[in-house]
């Protein structure tokens, strides 16, 4: 009894707080997309989505008891034998598993669907927390980086051959605990550098670019020589010029690349959901239509929406997976730019939290985990938000704890609660 009063006063209940917020708040939208007044639909009934949610809900809660009853001890124990079987999971889910949408991501059983590839991104990051979080590893050494690499790929290569881009994309998001961990910001800015290039090499021909790219060259090597000291030497010279050119070389290069790329490498509905993103009226019945009744859904719902259950854009059924991946224009079409932008904050504060909680971690496997968590958030946050006004490119992942989907609730509910397992330990440490 003693060590179950001392875990309910050391979990981050403000944390536990967002948590339901976001889980109940999502339950209602749920239901707002899929409610047809006509029918006298309720909330409780399972043959709804929001029925099913419920469902789900519950059973996240019998999963929090679990993970929170369990030694802290046991997630860095055994990470490396559950990242093992992951990866066997996701390579039988190749082969084995049920295509939906072009993508084999799933097992279905019976009327029971699991998605492998959402748990994996909270296994990679309990191995990648286990790993960095060992006394002798050094982050600097390439040997290390080189393992990381692995960590982190070897289940993005797995969910790819699964063909399903939007989920192998979110594993990007460890780069950013990389960076906490000591990479280069180099990295960072030459990924934002390559995104900006890509973008532009879509809507202006690459010869255009390339001429950009020599121009802003040619002005960093007068500034280069105009700029240099007497005390300057001629190598420290030659190198920086040689920096300059190198990375005018790859900008130009990517430019080129680009069209090569879109046309050769992408499937057609990749491809489409790329060009779509340049301009919407390429394709507005087919890869743009989602993302055109989002705009008008949240667009018509103005300040203050049009009020809870009295979307009309949901009411006919205009957009398409709007439970789902567009549960934001939900909130936008009934709650309106005022509902909209609290939702915002309160994912900002949420995430905030996080980020605070892993930083005062004494623990370098937990500090580790919970960058992870806070980093993987943030790109589901940014980029369903994102495609949903148009921004990014529809490439289908979850809002974390609001959309419907009883895969994506579990393992975002596991991936939090470890954390707040292991930062609660931590605080049982602190009051002894």
């Amino acid at each position: 009894m003693r060590q179950d009063d001392n875990l309910s006063k050391s979990i981050d209940w403000l944390t536990v707080g967002f948590y339901a917020f976001f889980v109940i708040a999502g339950w209602l939208n749920v239901f707002a997309a899929v409610y047809d007044a006509e029918a006298h639909q309720n909330i409780f009934d399972f043959s709804l989505n929001s029925g099913k949610q419920l469902v789900w809900i519950g059973t996240s809660v019998v999963l929090i008891i679990l993970i929170l009853v369990i030694d802290y001890k046991f997630y860095n124990t055994f990470a490396y034998i559950m990242y093992g079987l992951m990866i066997l999971l996701l390579i039988a889910t190749i082969f084995l598993g049920t295509e939906a949408k072009g993508s084999r991501s799933w097992f279905e059983i019976g009327s029971l669907r699991i998605q492998p590839a959402e748990f994996a991104k909270f296994i990679t990051a309990l191995a990648l927390a286990t790993y960095l979080g060992k006394i002798n590893i050094k982050f600097e050494k390439l040997q290390t980086k080189l393992m990381c690499a692995l960590i982190i790929g070897l289940p993005a290569i797995c969910i790819l051959l699964q063909n399903e881009t939007g989920s192998v994309l979110v594993f990007s998001s460890f780069i950013l605990v990389l960076y906490r961990e000591g990479l280069s910001p180099l990295i960072l800015i030459l990924g934002l550098v390559s995104v900006i290039l890509f973008i532009l090499a879509l809507i202006f021909p690459p010869i255009s670019i390339a001429q950009v790219v020599v121009g802003l060259g040619i002005l960093a090597l007068i500034y280069i020589i105009t700029s240099r000291k007497k005390s300057t030497k001629v190598r420290t010279l030659v190198i920086r010029s040689s920096f300059v050119l190198v990375g005018c070389i790859i900008c130009i290069a990517t430019a080129f690349s680009v069209d090569f790329f879109v046309n050769k490498v992408l499937q057609d509905h990749q491809r489409k959901r790329i060009l779509v993103l340049v301009n919407p009226d390429i394709d507005p019945l087919g890869a743009g239509y989602n993302v055109t009744q989002s705009k008008i859904a949240i667009g018509s719902g103005e300040f203050l929406g049009k009020g809870f259950l009295e979307g009309t854009q949901t009411k006919f059924d205009f957009v398409p997976e709007q439970s789902t991946d567009f549960i934001f224009c939900t909130i936008g079409e009934e709650h309106g730019w005022l509902g909209s932008t609290i939702l915002i904050v309160m994912y900002v504060l949420f995430m905030m939290r996080l980020v605070y909680l892993a930083e005062r971690q004494k623990d370098k496997f937990a500090r580790i985990y919970g960058y992870s968590v806070a980093s993987i958030i943030f790109f589901h946050f940014m980029v369903n938000i994102g495609m949903t006004i148009g921004i990014f490119p529809v490439i289908g992942i979850p809002l974390p704890f609001f959309s419907y989907g009883g895969s994506s609730l579990w393992s975002f509910t596991i991936l939090l609660f470890i954390f707040l397992k292991l930062d609660a330990h931590r605080r049982q440490l602190l009051s002894h």
